[in-house]
């Protein structure tokens, strides 16, 4: 999602598409450095940052085997070592996926597992504290790739970046209920590419003893899931969550084995039996697979939340210890089944504004059914009349008495606090008994570089949509100008940046800087608004998070915390 709307960007206002690909080969013909890793040599580039110091830059560095025919849907298998040198100077392909843009399929490769990394010093005794980057998208689309996320900005503080591709949609997500393919393919993924950076990161100027692991949106929910994977324990040591959290209902499929059936019958394979089933979805080109998740959608998930089909679930236990998940997220937090890091945690002011559009498309069937805004989680737990009763109210809530075209803002608070805003909350609920230092923000600013919110309808709204905080701390052609030429923006960018690096450096985002950001208590929720001005409060959203608290202690969701 990223990509297509960077990409649109850059045709309407960046000219297109090619000078995205011409900064991330910049430097192609410069020095290129060898590294050692324990899997063999790798051989890079050397880049420029802003100041003219230099970074190096490797790109497409294979960490897992491909997961290519019999071992499509499967757990990935580790890369094994090469003889000679491998160029890494080029990105690897990017997961199979749908371009919302052209309408067309990306076909990428299901060859995908790569990793990129960058730095300041190939030295092993720098020791640089080290930042994984997890991509949104849905679980459907999105990269690693510089294109979007550029490390310039990043690593001028000091510190080593690693972005990544894992498998999307069902390469990454399909689950059978068997043993082969019990789903959590693409988590697997990216747990194979923390164990390639635990072993191999020392080559790279990196301290493997500090790693930070953040993400946005569905890279948010990941990062949140390996807290409360046994698979992931001992693979990193703070976590930056920005936009999602596994708790959300979004992040969490259900039905899947269901699900799977009937993308086999849409391709022309009628069967109730798993193994059939595998077999045959092995042998369908990876074409055929990409963009099939959306016919597996009931009449209801029409209406009720994101259109999020395939993705992170519980597996079933096969006692053959390959599980990534065998609970729900909650109840592993609740029973203290959980890695206890340092936390940084937030959303943006306006997350909604992101399906403004969509929103309006559906207002006449929201006015005579407020119902659909019921969450799934209630909507499953709830009787009819129940569902009803809660959706009349949702709509007071917000609205009054009528839901209005002209309630932009109305519209996009609802869709904020449905899916990016209480969830987040709720999680922190569950989180801060273990007394870890954990930091809340709530991300406001609102200049040139909130590009989503701008081509998604909401530039009259006041705030930052979903998405518009990656411009603040990700080098691309959309901000790239503007944080050479514009003294007032690169100044945000910097300060932005130093509150991300600071935590991964030391746990705290103000470690360096006068910035007053007091960690988040149960008591109090304490939290920072990201803005000019940089303002502590307590409680972000208090009013609003408060009904949906309500809510779901009503429908029973929320005995066990007591909240």
């Amino acid at each position: 999602m990223v990509a297509y709307w960077c990409r649109l960007a850059n045709k309407s206002s960046l000219q297109n598409y090619a000078t995205l690909r011409k900064y991330s080969l910049k430097g192609f013909d410069m020095e290129s450095p060898i590294v050692n890793t324990k899997l063999g040599k790798l051989r890079g580039r050397v880049k420029e940052l802003f100041d003219g110091s230099k970074y190096y830059s490797f790109k497409g560095i294979r960490y897992g085997q491909p997961p290519l025919r019999d071992l499509r849907f499967k757990a990935p298998l580790p890369v094994k070592p090469w003889e000679g040198i491998y160029d890494a100077v080029r990105h690897g392909p990017i997961s199979p996926q749908f371009d919302a843009q052209t309408k067309q399929i990306n076909e990428g490769s299901e060859d995908c597992l790569f990793l990129n990394v960058y730095s300041k010093s190939l030295d092993p005794e720098t020791k640089s504290p080290v930042m994984v980057f997890i991509h949104g998208g849905g679980f459907v689309s999105g990269s690693g790739n510089s294109d979007i996320y550029g490390p310039e900005f990043l690593i001028q503080q000091n510190v080593v970046l690693v972005t990544i591709n894992y498998r999307l949609e069902l390469f990454g997500f399909l689950c059978l209920d068997i043993p082969e393919v019990p789903g959590n393919a693409g988590l697997k993924d990216q747990v194979l590419a923390l164990r390639w950076i635990q072993n191999n990161i020392t080559s790279f100027g990196g301290d493997a003893g500090n790693v930070t692991i953040f993400g946005e949106s569905a890279g948010a929910a990941s990062v949140t899931y390996h807290m409360v994977s046994p698979k992931s324990r001992g693979l990193f040591h703070k976590v930056i969550a920005q936009s999602g959290v596994c708790t959300a209902d979004w992040a969490q499929s259900i039905n899947l084995k269901e699900r799977s059936l009937k993308v086999c019958k849409a391709l022309g394979k009628e069967t109730t039996n798993p193994t059939e089933a595998l077999q045959f979805l092995q042998s369908v080109p990876a074409r055929d697979l990409v963009n099939k998740n959306f016919m597996t959608k009931t009449s209801d998930e029409k209406h009720r939340g994101l259109p999020i089909y395939f993705g992170p679930t519980v597996e079933q236990n096969f006692g053959d210890n390959a599980h990534f998940l065998l609970e729900n997220p909650e109840n592993l937090i609740l029973q203290n089944n959980i890695k206890k890091v340092p936390l940084m945690i937030g959303y943006t002011s306006k997350e909604g504004i992101i399906t403004l559009g969509i929103e309006l498309r559906k207002l006449e069937y929201r006015k005579k059914n407020p119902s659909s805004y019921v969450p799934r989680e209630i909507y499953l737990t709830v009787s009819e009349n129940k569902l009803k009763e809660f959706g009349e109210r949702i709509k007071k809530f917000y609205f009054g008495d009528e839901i209005r075209e002209e309630d932009s803002e109305k519209i996009c608070d609802l869709q904020s606090d449905l899916y990016f805003t209480y969830p987040p909350q709720r999680f922190l609920q569950l989180y801060s008994r273990y007394k870890q230092p954990i930091y809340m923000y709530r991300f406001n600013h609102d200049t040139e570089l909130n590009f989503f919110k701008n081509i998604m309808g909401g530039s009259e709204i006041k705030g930052a949509c979903h998405v518009d905080e990656l411009f603040y701390l990700f080098c691309n052609t959309v901000n790239r100008d503007y944080y050479r030429e514009d003294e007032k923006l690169r100044n945000i960018i910097d300060t932005v940046v130093q509150l991300w690096t600071d935590f991964a450096k030391t746990g705290n985002p103000t470690s360096s800087s006068s910035i007053k950001w007091d960690p988040y208590t149960w008591e109090n929720k304490e939290y920072l608004n990201i803005d000019e001005d940089m303002v502590l409060g307590k409680y972000a959203d208090k009013h609003r998070v408060e009904f949906w608290y309500k809510l779901y202690r009503e429908a029973g969701l929320h005995i066990k915390s007591n909240l």
